[in-house]
């Protein structure tokens, strides 16, 4: 309890220096955008918003009177203005123009835009209704961080500053991906996380639909896929530790969404710009399929638990069951016509081949085939999968591992273990897109921090900054772009999910979006705390371990072990103690040298300073967990 409540006394602290920051950077005339403009200046005066205001409108255009109605919706209960759309303004009137290039204009593409904010008036030029809405997102973010609020009218002024940005995307794949399957997530809250990417201008979410762990969609043509593969017996205990299902439990954990929930959120998505791409994992990765209809597995035999509930059994599809590709085909009939978007992901990661050597019918497939392994068996599966996909008038992606085996034709690589499936299906004329874990695996824990070592890797903000989606010696035009991926086994709510996204995938906005020589930490960071406000004001859950010190163990030239500290931000100050106190700026600072361990001392404790206020949460490290590290 103790240490929680350090917690929140540090928080508070953080909140205050929030406040401090974003006043000194309004006072400097700076403007906060996330992800980087390609162009941007900053002119004298401001346009002040009022009540009066209208929002000009290209007549018969649907898609930009949609985003008009967003706008004036999100503005209307922190501003108190209800701002009205309309196709022509008087010459008096103080306007906001949605304008559609007549003439496209090359250099900004589909998505780009042109912003103009000047005291007069603001207008946002784009060749198509993404770019006018992409532009919206900019002009949102100029506003004061009150525009976030909810529930009550701010007393702010709404002063606009003038700029002039001309905008653009790097790439036109900038994604991220929620796994629904391990833990399921209400239609509420994937509403909530796509408006929070749109925001930043990612532009495709992956949803992840089916695993072991649930089937999520409904599928009228199999009802027990979501009457039994949906849920599962509650799991109890600590992550790594679960209880198994006792004898008569029932399965009441999970949830899936129906045909009409789909339709909604797709409808949702593509108001704000965000194609869904759809996942249903196959061959492997199967349980819950398997739970419903046990004959679709190698061993036929029902699944004694439930999904999720303990220890995967088979959890494979038979590739010599003929009649498992008609209900494939009858599935993905039924998805294709639920999601308009060019792409279904099939997964193919992580196959257990072991059940398909021991399988007879597989065995036979693969001599009739004539087929010399397993890797080729699931090449086989692969390739017919494309062609049922094909027919439904979408094109397949899976992960890296479908290119073992050989790669199917028309087949897109989502390069998840590492860059190197990118870059071979990139050499061989296949559309990538990166998905590295390295960089771009957004459950993995973000500080180095007792609370926050449970399972998974370890990924900084940034680290995820650093990302570079086209790898030297691959031609770009095969490099579609980006995603950052949340898998769920450690992330059972809401909250969790917003914490472990927000700020990594800010900087993966940017990686994506911007520019890549206009990348720099240093500038990236001021820009980055600004959104942070935004989402304090807007009550989204973030991570805050950005501040958070590292300590890093070294040996002296006698081999004993010494402590180093480092953080991702310049300009910050660890202090920290040895005997279980807190680490207020009276306890001992670091002198950016190696520093001795007292003997005796169990633990070490630390945290950051900035302008003399803590920033940063207290970090509780065992000596002895320090040790192993060396």
């Amino acid at each position: 309890m103790k240490r929680f409540c350090l917690y929140s006394f540090c928080l508070f602290f953080f909140i205050l220096l929030g406040e401090y920051t974003n006043a000194q950077n309004a006072s400097q005339g700076k403007v906060m955008i996330v992800p980087e403009p390609v162009m941007q200046k900053v002119n004298a005066g401001v346009f002040k918003l009022t009540s009066d205001v209208k929002i000009v409108i290209p007549a018969n255009n649907k898609e930009v009177n949609t985003t008009a109605k967003l706008f004036a919706e999100q503005i209307a209960v922190p501003t108190g203005f209800y701002l009205k759309s309309v196709t022509t303004a008087g010459k008096s009137e103080k306007s906001i123009n949605l304008v559609l290039n007549k003439v496209s204009d090359n250099a900004i593409g589909a998505e780009g835009y042109a912003l103009s904010v000047k005291p007069s008036g603001i207008t946002i030029r784009a060749n198509k209704p993404a770019g006018i809405f992409n532009g919206i997102q900019t002009l949102l973010q100029l506003l004061p961080s009150d525009i976030v609020s909810k529930g009550k009218v701010s007393t702010t002024a709404w002063n606009i500053p003038c700029v002039e940005v001309t905008d653009y995307p790097r790439f036109g794949w900038r994604g991220l991906m929620l796994d629904v399957s391990r833990h399921f997530f209400s239609k509420e809250f994937v509403k909530k996380y796509i408006d929070q990417m749109a925001q930043y201008k990612f532009n495709v979410f992956h949803w992840h639909l089916s695993d072991n762990n649930g089937w999520r969609i409904e599928i009228k043509k199999y009802p027990k896929l979501t009457e039994v593969g949906a849920w599962r017996v509650p799991r109890t205990g600590v992550y790594g530790s679960y209880e198994g299902p006792r004898e008569g439990e029932k399965a009441t954990d999970g949830g899936f969404y129906t045909q009409e929930d789909i339709k909604e959120v797709v409808k949702y998505a593509q108001d704000r710009n965000i194609t869904i791409l759809p996942e249903l994992d196959m061959p492997g990765h199967s349980m819950a399929l398997a739970a419903a209809y046990p004959a679709v597995s190698c061993t036929q035999q029902q699944s004694t638990v439930y999904p999720g509930g303990g220890p995967c059994g088979d959890n494979v599809l038979c590739v010599g069951n003929e009649d498992n590709f008609t209900m494939i085909d009858d599935i993905l009939t039924e998805v294709a016509a639920l999601f308009p978007g060019k792409y279904i992901h099939i997964g193919g990661d992580e196959v257990d081949k072991g059940f398909w050597k021991a399988c007879p019918k597989c065995q036979k497939r693969m001599k009739d085939e004539g087929l010399k392994n397993e890797e080729e068996l699931q090449s086989y599966f692969i390739t017919r999968l494309e062609k049922i996909v094909e027919s439904k008038g979408k094109e397949l992606i899976g992960w890296d591992e479908i290119l073992e085996g050989g790669l199917a034709p028309g087949a897109l690589v989502m390069s998840w273990r590492g860059v190197d499936g990118g870059i071979a299906a990139a050499k061989k004329g296949h559309y990538v897109v990166m998905s590295p874990t390295q960089y771009c695996y957004l459950d993995y824990m973000q500080a180095d921090h007792t609370v926050e070592r449970i399972g998974g890797g370890f990924l900084s903000i940034s680290q995820v900054y650093k990302f570079e989606p086209v790898p030297d010696g691959v031609d770009p035009k095969f490099i579609l772009g980006g995603q950052g991926n949340v898998w769920t086994e450690f992330i059972p709510n809401d909250r969790r999910v917003e914490y472990m996204t927000w700020p990594r995938a800010f900087a993966l906005s940017e990686t994506l979006w911007s520019p890549k020589e206009k990348r720099n930490w240093d500038n990236f960071v001021p820009r980055m705390e600004a959104q942070m406000k935004r989402y304090e004001k807007a009550k989204v859950n973030y991570a805050p371990s950005v501040y958070d010190p590292t300590i890093v163990p070294i040996k002296d030239k006698d081999g004993n072990m010494q402590l180093t500290f480092a953080t991702e931000i310049k300009g910050l100050d660890v202090y920290y103690t040895f005997d279980c106190t807190f680490p207020d700026d009276f306890a001992a600072k670091y002198q950016q040298k190696p520093i001795d361990i007292p003997k005796g001392a169990s633990e070490i404790w630390a945290i950051t300073y900035r302008n003399g206020k803590p920033v940063g949460r207290l970090m509780i490290i065992g000596i002895g967990e320090l040790k192993q590290r060396l």
